[in-house]
């Protein structure tokens, strides 16, 4: 049996087809996610469609509206059915999300506080051929009862989202996408987990819709001031026209 030969060095340049390190692995179906600076660092340059998207924060707040809205304004165009939201801690501001492109009648909230309530919803929510997408609140849930909702949005091909508390960013995931959330004026994006390297830094995103961010820079023109209040559609950032109860 001849000797095993000495690897040679190679050209990285010339060998086009290898998946290197530093390089992202693609996604098979995404949705652009509205942030062209988020899209950059993110396989296949959007949110991936047919797995779970896990976002994490400290405390449920308004910017995950401002974080989801732009791509979710487009899947409703690719979907007839709505986006539906289960276990949300706060109720949509209707007018708000639709001035960005969401309306009110294509939003479904569904109500229920225990967490198998909100689990049963979610998958049946994934596995409706007209649901467009899918936000559900699971603070307390464990690995295996989300690795059944992401198998569901992989089997129905449906865009999922997942929140959770900051503190389970410790804690095995079977979502293909991990981000945590924080900040308040400008929102510090983490993505602690992708298909490819890690991203060491924190990515910053605006945390107002370019609306309210314009009419926040006219009132401080006018005033004078460094900064003037938030408008109410700011602060409320929850709503809906149709809610569906679950109890037990």
């Amino acid at each position: 049996m001849p000797p095993f030969s000495r690897l040679r060095s190679v050209d990285p340049a010339r060998l086009p087809l290898v998946w290197r390190v530093q390089d992202l692995a693609p996604e098979e179906a995404v949705l652009p996610t509205g942030h062209a600076a988020l899209d950059a660092q993110l396989p296949g340059g959007g949110w991936p469609v047919g797995s779970m998207v896990e976002v994490l924060q400290q405390g449920a707040g308004p910017h995950v509206w401002q974080l989801l809205l732009p791509g979710l304004a487009q899947a409703i165009t690719r979907q007839a059915g709505p986006v539906v939201l289960v276990g949300a801690p706060y109720e949509p501001f209707a007018p708000s999300l639709q001035a960005q492109g969401l309306p009110g009648e294509r939003l479904l909230w569904v109500r229920a506080e225990k967490i198998a309530a909100r689990l049963w919803a979610a998958e049946q929510a994934l596995r409706c051929a007209e649901v467009a997408a899918v936000l559900a609140w699971l603070p307390k849930s464990k690995g295996a009862e989300l690795r059944r909702l992401h198998m569901a949005a992989q089997q129905q091909r449906r865009l999922l989202f997942v929140f959770r508390d900051a503190q389970a960013r410790h804690d095995a995931s079977p979502a293909r996408l991990r981000l945590l959330v924080e900040g308040v004026d400008c929102l510090q994006l983490r993505i602690l987990k992708r298909r490819g390297p890690p991203l060491e830094s924190a990515l910053p995103l605006p945390a107002h819709s370019a609306r309210v961010a314009a009419l926040l820079e006219a009132r401080k023109r006018r005033s004078g001031t460094k900064q003037a209040p938030a408008p109410a559609l700011a602060r409320r950032s929850h709503v809906l026209d149709r809610t569906a109860a679950i109890t037990g």
